[in-house]
Parts: structure tokens; C-alpha cells; sequence
């Protein structure tokens, strides 16, 4: 076995000992009503909510704003559309 799938199997047996000893309901005042909830409910809720909140924040794949040539009319004098031919020919 591997070492991550050693870890990973750690892991979810400390969870689910975790899960199994949170089962008894608790009470949870949500602004006016009151609501009878398992612990392991609450706690999957948090971590789905904390998931998809994290998951919008740092987005994979979202577009970063460029910089270089922002300013159509003054190209920035590191973007590369900006050198000569004769520069390009000596880069090369």
C-alpha cells in the first residue's frame, strides 16, 4: 500500500469514529424557531456549506484580470507585440 492511501484510510476512520460518537440530537435556535438536529447532521451541513463557500472563493480555472495590454493605444513595454522587427530578428 501506498503511504496516501494509508493516510487516507486514517483519516476517514478518525471521521467516522467522530461521526458515530456525535449522534445525539441537540437543540439549535435558528432566529425564532427552535430545531432538534444529530450533531453529525449539523456537522455535514457546516462542511458542505464551507465547501461550496471555499470552492467560489478560489475558483480553479477563473480567469485573472491582465494587466498587459489593458491600454490599447500605449502598449506596455513588456508585452511582446511591442518589439521591432528588428529586435524580434536578434531574439532570435
Amino acid at each position: 500500500m501506498r503511504i496516501k492511501t494509508i493516510i487516507i484510510l486514517v483519516i476517514a476512520i478518525l471521521l467516522t469514529i467522530i461521526f458515530m460518537q456525535n449522534l445525539d440530537p441537540v437543540r439549535f435556535t435558528v432566529l425564532f424557531s427552535t430545531l432538534y438536529i444529530s450533531k453529525v447532521s449539523m456537522m455535514l451541513v457546516v462542511l458542505a456549506v464551507g465547501f461550496v463557500l471555499g470552492y467560489l472563493v478560489g475558483r480553479p480555472g477563473r480567469k485573472k484580470y491582465n494587466h498587459i495590454g489593458y491600454d490599447k493605444d500605449t502598449p506596455h513595454p513588456e508585452d511582446p507585440r511591442t518589439l521591432s522587427d528588428e529586435d524580434r530578428d536578434y531574439i532570435n
